[in-house]
């Protein structure tokens, strides 16, 4: 569970639907059921001869004792056709206990991956979404991980209400400057049945526009180390539920990209055109 949520499930980040939960999950199921599941999709979608990463996604995958988080990432990380772990949590979750333990599973061949979600390097944007914690306490989370041969992935929304371009580009240029492995880019979604959905359907606030989105993106690109990875670049909301945009769902991942290849045509430009080191 998120240690920024109540028991009940209220609490969070104020655009958090549920701890965002895939669709489809069954977080009831066990864990190694999970994993076979998740392999028979990827097999018959990808062929035999792929490999996995087995993603604890939701919620906040630290949040435990650490012999329970051995017993858990052993399980995942030992099963056949696994090669790696990629654990998603917070910045203020990960101490060096917890640490020591994720980087024991890195080894030669194998993928060992922490998250860590940013969303904002803004301080007094994270207080008016409820994160929980600081740019700093990101800062330092980073850094304490990148001590050790785990790779962290870090994540940045675009969009947050009061924020302008310069705030996304201080986001990107931040994650720039710390020899980050990888980036997850998300727009931003508005989920009825969240808070800052309640805020939305009272007083809707400004959301970007697909064309607008697209060109941030490619501003955020071009700051980027060309080396860092990509992850993602689109995010989608579970259609009953989503307020806004129109933009984050399924069907506007290929529009998305093909959207932003014609912008940096254009631009005459590539990731990391103006990264400065």
């Amino acid at each position: 569970m998120c240690p920024n949520m109540n028991e009940d499930g209220s609490g969070g980040c104020s655009y958090c639907h549920k701890g965002s939960l895939p669709p489809g999950s069954d977080m009831t199921a066990p864990l190694a059921k999970q994993i076979m599941q998740g392999i028979a999709a990827g097999t018959r979608r990808y062929g035999g001869d792929t490999k996995f990463i087995v993603y604890f996604q939701t919620y906040t995958n630290t949040n435990a004792p650490v012999e329970a988080l051995k017993e858990i990432y052993s399980e995942a990380f030992n099963h056949p056709g696994v090669i790696g772990i990629d654990i998603g949590t917070r910045p203020d979750c990960v101490d060096d206990e917890v640490i020591a333990l994720i980087a024991s599973f890195a080894r030669p061949g194998g993928e060992t991956w922490i998250e860590l979600g940013l969303q904002s390097a803004n301080d007094e944007t994270l207080k008016n979404i409820n994160r929980g914690h600081s740019v700093k306490d990101f800062i330092d989370a980073a850094g304490r991980i990148r001590a050790t041969a785990v790779k962290v992935i870090a994540h940045m929304i675009v969009g947050l209400p009061g924020e302008t371009r310069e705030d996304f580009l201080r986001s990107a240029g931040l994650i720039a400057s710390l020899g980050i492995f990888g980036i997850k880019i998300h727009p931003l979604y508005v989920m009825d049945g969240t808070e800052m959905g309640d805020e939305y359907k009272k007083h809707p606030f400004k959301i970007l526009s697909l064309d607008e989105y697209v060109v941030i993106l490619a501003d955020i690109l071009e700051v980027l180390p060309p080396e860092m990875v990509v992850m993602r670049f689109t995010a989608e909301g579970g259609e009953e539920h989503l307020l806004a945009p129109n933009y984050c769902r399924p069907e506007y991942k290929a529009v998305i990209k093909e959207m932003l290849i014609k912008e940096m045509k254009k631009r005459g430009t590539e990731q990391g055109s103006g990264y400065r080191a």
